[in-house]
């Protein structure tokens, strides 16, 4: 993999590379690339007003934006729309969303890649579309003044509508696209010097409107990857090997499959792209038939070099690297912890372990891939179209600019979709019978392929002075590196001792806002587990586990010295240096979280307890302030009762208002799975967990109260689909210690090890 991915932090504000297309003369969306035989005919009628590459307004008015996100349920096309049509003055019946390809035109230099993850859509994309928004109406305005000779200082625009109240004279928004009279153009400098409207002008946004994919999602109209149906296709079902990654195949012997009504044929991948070992394909007229031919199979394998390695295996090698002074990349260095800790009053040590986790979004994965000429279409719901194209044009062996992505709903993603492994059995199948194909995985070959959120060991380190002070943490973080396996330098980041780069996506989270003079984080990168578990970004990633170190460590400090968890964390968000101004947001959330929670303000009953924790999720740079409080009770057997969360959260500005409410719902609730309930366990190379039955998310029955504050204080937006995920396991953590005083430090929590720790 070469490609490169410029701008993924919202920090990006270089508009120099595009300009908004602002006139009559604009072309509709073009489906697939310029140089491209074939390929680039302009679709849409030549009349559409196209302001941006994002958006265009048909001659009836109707405006559909263009969703270069993926849409997996978090409602992001919607979100666009409704970020657009407030600055646009579109009236909100008019508006229509569409997903884009990956044609380059919308790889924008402004709003990044086509990657889908780290909370960031909405903060990354609220103002290039606010202004495209603006410039629209600025545009249609300036067209209907001309055609009703008034000026256009005077002119007012609401509803879809351009209203001259002195004259009583109107115009919509179709009348002003028919008369081709919208032909102003804006230039990168004029368009950053668009002066966009205050929280307190808002019409539109923060307003909790109709979510405009609910319609076609409920009357099936809206196509998934797995509703896609093409002419003449075949299906493949895989199979794949007993171990993760590493295997070969030695032979295949099809002669039962040729049994099988509408066998067509077994493909063995050769994928270079590295992304899949071992895999076999099993085509045939129907998918039933598929899945029996690929049953039918015998299948001879090489288990390759991890074929005897297992959990312990990984969490062994962990051990051993974090104990070499030599081993990882320093993320952050700042002050000399040893030295603190040579003349703190009391030292506290941790570890802390978080096991593999598996995404299982509800659509299983699949792609359906067919040839035309020169051309591959692939049509499946990725995350991550940019990179999933590439890989598309690696598994056929032909240039990316051949390759035609087209983007589908995704039933469901949570990082599972930023892979695109669905993709190279569907095109070297497709490829090797001369029709298309669609693979759809079972749900075995999900979870025991899924690239999955890695095993981690964690090691902290914390000195306190004579007045319980915090003066010095060390904290060395142990995994794979699931964004180096991706081979996009871009994505990685230098590590501060110069020693390299380093998969920020495994320590992000560890660099908190609270203020420690001497505060170390070590990235160390565990081979053994890259190669075994090819790990990928599950929903939260890193600050996933980091903050299930960091703020469970937090709370054994406050233990150690006798003060009170929730005002050690407030003494420690002084807002002092680079925390400044961040540390007072994440504090406001905390005592949010505290006040609607009760926290403190009344005994509990026997047995019973309430613990804090507060993150600045997802990343230091892109920070939503989320903090919880946890009411578990603990039985005398161990067994943890969750029975209600608290989670408030920081938004700044908030879009939808519902939408914000059950995004943070259900991360709080994903998290509290991840807390109690999911562990998937790595034996002889392979994952053990094949379906619901062995990994076992949260079920509804042991679903707690959940309550979420919201605040929203006209700063700039944050993302809510992750950060509450990070947030629950500490709190629940640290509730069971206050219950029982039992310290549990590896995911997930169970009775036994409740019960061990009591006992202790």
């Amino acid at each position: 993999m070469n490609e490169h991915v410029k701008n993924v932090t919202p920090e990006t504000t270089d508009l120099s590379r595009r300009s908004f297309l602002v006139g009559s003369a604009a072309t509709g969306l073009v489906l697939g690339y310029a140089g491209v035989p074939g390929i680039g005919e302009a679709l849409a009628a030549p009349s559409n007003f196209e302001p941006s590459v994002w958006y265009a307004i048909a001659p009836d008015g109707l405006v559909t934006v263009t969703c270069g996100k993926a849409d997996m349920g978090q409602h992001i096309a919607s979100t666009m729309a409704q970020i657009v049509a407030e600055e646009l003055g579109a009236k909100w019946s008019d508006m229509r969303v569409n997903l884009a390809s990956n044609d380059p035109k919308f790889n924008d230099p402004v709003l990044g890649a086509q990657i889908t993850g780290g909370s960031w859509s909405t903060m990354m994309n609220f103002d290039a579309m606010s202004r495209a928004g603006a410039a629209g109406r600025m545009a249609l305005t300036e067209g209907a003044a001309a055609a009703m000779g008034v000026p256009a200082s005077e002119l007012t625009v609401r509803d879809s509508m351009i209203v001259h109240p002195k004259s009583k004279k109107q115009m919509s928004f179709a009348d002003v696209v028919k008369s081709g009279k919208a032909t102003k153009t804006f230039t990168p400098d004029e368009l950053k010097a668009i002066k966009l409207k205050t929280p307190d002008q808002y019409t539109m946004i923060g307003v909790s409107v109709p979510q405009l994919d609910i319609p076609s999602k409920t009357n099936g109209t809206a196509k998934y990857g797995i509703d896609v149906m093409l002419p003449g296709m075949a299906y493949g079902a895989v199979v794949t090997p007993p171990v993760r990654f590493g295997a070969t195949v030695k032979s295949v012997d099809d002669s039962a499959a040729k049994k099988v009504p509408g066998f067509i044929k077994a493909v063995t991948l050769d994928d270079k792209t590295g992304t899949t070992s071992g895999w076999v394909v099993a085509l045939a007229s129907t998918y039933a038939n598929a899945k029996k031919a690929a049953q039918a199979l015998k299948i001879a394998y090489d288990g390759g070099p991890n074929a005897k390695l297992s959990s312990q295996s990984l969490l062994d090698e962990a051990k051993r690297l974090q104990k070499l002074e030599d081993s990882g990349q320093f993320f952050v260095k700042d002050g000399d912890p040893a030295a603190a800790f040579g003349s703190a009053a009391k030292v506290v040590e941790a570890e802390y372990t978080t096991s593999i986790n598996i995404h299982a979004p509800l659509e299983p994965m699949n792609a359906t891939a067919e040839f035309k000429g020169d051309i591959l279409h692939i049509y499946s719901g990725n995350q991550f179209a940019t990179r999933s194209g590439a890989i598309a044009a690696g598994a056929a062996g032909i240039d990316p600019k051949f390759v035609v992505m087209h983007q589908m709903w995704l039933g469901g993603g949570f990082g599972r979709r930023l892979d695109a492994d669905m993709m190279i059995p569907a095109v070297q199948a497709a490829k090797a019978i001369g029709k298309p194909v669609k693979v759809i995985y079972t749900r075995e070959n999900d979870m025991t392929m899924d690239f999955s959120r890695p095993l981690t060991y964690q090691k902290v380190k914390a000195g306190v002075d004579g007045d319980g002070k915090l003066v010095a943490l060390s904290h060395d973080v142990v995994s794979a590196w699931p964004t180096a396996r991706w081979g996009i330098p871009d994505f990685l980041t230098p590590s501060v001792d110069k020693k390299g780069p380093l998969d920020s996506f495994t320590v992000n989270g560890a660099d908190f806002f609270y203020t420690v003079p001497n505060h170390y984080v070590r990235a160390i990168k565990n081979e053994l587990a890259h190669n075994a578990t090819p790990s990928g970004q599950l929903r939260s990633v890193a600050p996933g586990w980091t903050f299930w170190a960091v703020e469970s460590m937090i709370d054994e400090i406050a233990a150690a010295t006798g003060k009170d968890p929730a005002q050690f964390r407030i003494s420690l968000l002084d807002g002092a240096g680079k925390n400044d101004g961040g540390a007072q947001r994440l504090r406001n959330t905390l005592l949010a979280a505290m006040g609607l929670s009760g926290y403190g303000t009344k005994p509990l009953p026997k047995g019973e307890g309430m613990g804090v924790a507060c993150v600045s999720s997802q990343e230091r740079a892109t920070a939503s302030w989320t903090a919880c409080v946890a009411h578990v009770a603990v039985a005398p057997s161990g067994e943890v009762t969750v029975k209600k969360l608290t989670v408030a959260t920081d938004v700044g500005t908030q879009v939808h208002p519902d939408n914000i409410r059950a995004q943070v719902e259900g991360a709080a609730l994903w998290g509290l799975s991840l807390a109690m309930y999911e562990k998937a366990t790595l034996k002889d190379g392979g994952i053990e967990q094949t379906n619901f039955d062995s990994y076992t998310p949260l079920r509804m029955s042991q679903m707690p109260e959940v309550a979420v504050a919201v605040i929203a204080n006209g700063e700039k937006a944050t993302g809510v689909g992750e950060p509450a995920v990070t947030v629950v396991a500490p709190a629940i953590g640290n509730a069971i210690f206050n219950a029982s005083g039992a310290r549990v430090r590896a995911l997930p929590i169970t009775a036994e090890a409740v019960k061990a720790s009591m006992k202790a």
